[in-house]
């Protein structure tokens, strides 16, 4: 646990600004990421973006595929956000330092949790209310992965998304006439290859990754 705070609380006290949010931020990103990665996202997603300002919604989108290109996207996108958050506040050095703190912040209470909580593991699988709150948990998590397509999908299809706050509820809305022609033919392409030709996951992203190519080459 002191491995974890002492860097945080050195620079949160130390530099402060941006260091002090991120430091905030990703930790409690560490602490409630049940689901596994696109269980957060979102969160992560609407809180970088709407709440912080620390980059643009293209900008998460371009961090999200490039993280989804090799394993482990969840640390990558973080340490994606977590770089611009500080690029955005003091230049380069700032967002090598903030990326490096995102990671840490990230990974150490996972330890603590193994550490602190591996001798009670088998006890706790075998109580019956635990084990129902983590089946309603489960249920939830896929409510929110649906939204985090929903956020992306939106703003992959659509150059503008305006918010629409109804009392406690927010909804996003796309703004019709931004529709991007091309995005919508490959979204349609993309679910031919997969539920008609039913080419499987890796052939379709091939297939829409050159199409897409060629389509930006051509386009200019």
């Amino acid at each position: 646990m002191a491995l974890w705070l002492l860097p945080v609380a050195v620079l949160a006290l130390a530099v402060g600004g941006v260091f002090a949010d991120v430091a905030w931020f990703f930790s409690k990103m560490a602490v409630v990421t049940v689901g596994g990665a696109y269980a957060v996202l979102a969160y992560v997603a609407q809180e970088a973006v709407q709440g912080y300002g620390w980059l643009t919604p293209d900008q998460m989108l371009v961090g999200l595929g490039l993280a989804e290109t090799t394993p482990g996207p969840l640390i990558l996108v973080l340490q994606f956000v977590g770089f611009l958050a500080g690029y955005g506040a003091g230049g380069l050095a700032w967002g090598v330092l903030a990326s490096v703190l995102t990671v840490w912040v990230t990974f150490a209470p996972c330890f603590a949790f193994i550490f602190l909580g591996a001798p009670y593991v088998e006890r706790l699988h075998a109580n019956r209310a635990l084990t129902g709150a983590l089946a309603a948990v489960t249920a939830a998590v896929v409510g929110v992965i649906a939204n985090l397509a929903l956020w992306f999908g939106l703003r992959v299809l659509f150059a503008e998304v305006r918010r629409v706050d109804a009392g406690p509820v927010g909804l996003d809305v796309p703004v019709l006439g931004s529709l991007d022609p091309l995005a919508l033919a490959l979204a349609a392409l993309a679910a031919a290859c997969l539920f008609w030709l039913k080419l499987g996951l890796l052939r379709t992203l091939g297939v829409t990754a050159v199409v897409g190519l060629v389509a930006k080459l051509a386009l200019g």
